[in-house]
């Protein structure tokens, strides 16, 4: 890689960690926030929609302005946004401004992070990229792990401490990245990709998105997602309720896995890579995840419940950044549109899950799980039927 490059890829990572911070900071106060302005639940759950519905809607049109205009614009006006959207929240004590600051919220990060793995597919060789993607999953993963530590410090102060702290962080990452990232035509582009562009699957219309291989990933990104979060939104209830697991005991569990998702980010994704191939390993994955689950379901301790999750989330740690990794080496010129619609397919799991998981629980405690189970088989056997060439993945 070129100093540039470097340069570059140290950029990203650092504004995906803390914009990541932020979002977590804000985590442990909106329950105080909740309660001191006698807000419903269906406000505060119309709030979470509102985020995720704007994300959704935006993330493709975004991606694919990215791919015309360049990157480091939509990632720099992304993060103002979301400077704004913090400050916005701490400034207001109105409902229809709180709805306002979440919508903007939703759109920054529609910019910010699929353009991020856009640029960092850019100007790295398919060889580097997996390390790289694993990167940004870690920082975006550690900003979330430290996020809702700090912000319970902060809302000491006051509840409104974390959003004016993270609507700073949004500003100093804004003009961080307008001072240090090169412009995109500043950065040298791997010649591996110029070279190879007739023998990747696609060049850079939306029809190109329609073909076999890249369809079935689209198809996994979101059930991954929805897996993700209808295993994890009813989780703490689900062995809370069933297993009697104290405050401390879930604490340990996420605690636990935050530890061993960085580590398995950081130092051996790439490694599983390059043993396995992207494909084997979202098999793999699946596999695993699909494991855990089960083992939930039969247990009768808690430490098998433990071990089960970590499992599970694991493989989940691993998974997505294995299928982005994949599509980002199946095009030379798609990268914004590829993630962005990655974002907006991860953000319609993230609504329905919860939702299908909510009403499940609320009929028998096991429900939720026998049916991500069942998504989860479903899919591992779908994973067979990604056939890549390998020089694709060269």
């Amino acid at each position: 890689m070129s100093g540039k490059v470097k340069r570059a890829i140290l950029i990203l990572i650092l504004s995906e960690f803390l914009v990541c911070l932020g979002i977590g900071l804000v985590i442990p106060v909106m329950p105080f926030l909740r309660n001191q302005l006698h807000l419903s639940a269906f406000d505060m759950g119309v709030m979470t929609a509102l985020f995720s519905f704007a994300q959704f809607i935006t993330s493709p049109i975004i991606g694919k302005i990215s791919d015309r205009v360049g990157r480091k614009p939509i990632i720099a006006i992304g993060l103002a946004l979301y400077a704004v959207s913090e400050i916005l929240f701490a400034l207001t004590n109105l409902l229809g401004m709180f709805d306002i600051a979440r919508v903007i919220g939703g759109i920054s990060a529609a910019m910010v992070t699929p353009t991020g793995m856009a640029l960092a597919a850019d100007i790295t060789t398919k060889r580097q990229r997996a390390k790289v993607i694993g990167w940004l999953s870690a920082a975006f993963s550690g900003g979330l792990i430290l996020g809702p530590g700090i912000g319970g410090i902060l809302a000491g102060v006051s509840y409104k401490a974390p959003f004016w702290f993270a609507g700073g962080l949004g500003l100093l990452s804004t003009i961080a990245l307008l001072f240090l990232l090169p412009n995109d035509s500043e950065i040298e582009k791997p010649d591996q990709i110029t070279s190879q562009k007739t023998n990747n699957l696609m060049t850079g219309d939306w029809h190109d998105l329609l073909i076999k291989p890249v369809v079935l990933l689209f198809i996994l990104i979101l059930v991954s997602s929805f897996g993700l979060q209808g295993f994890e939104s009813i989780y703490s209830l689900f062995v809370n309720e069933v297993f009697h697991f104290s405050i401390a005991n879930i604490a340990l569990v996420l605690t636990l896995n935050g530890l061993i998702s960085l580590v398995f980010q950081v130092m051996l994704f790439d490694r599983l890579v390059v043993r396995f191939k992207e494909t084997r390993l979202i098999r793999i994955c699946f596999f695993f995840a699909l494991i855990g689950t089960v083992w939930i379901i039969f247990a009768h301790s808690k430490i098998e419940v433990i071990i089960a999750t970590l499992i599970v989330f694991t493989a989940f740690d691993l998974l997505r950044p294995a299928i982005t990794t994949l599509l980002t080496k199946l095009s030379a010129k798609n990268q914004g549109l590829i993630n962005g619609l990655n974002m907006s397919l991860t953000s319609v799991g993230n609504v329905i899950g919860p939702l299908m998981s909510g009403a499940l629980l609320d009929m028998n405690t096991h429900y939720p799980y026998v049916v991500v189970a069942g998504f989860l088989a479903v899919s591992y056997l779908m994973a067979f039927a990604v056939k890549i060439k390998p020089r694709h993945l060269a």
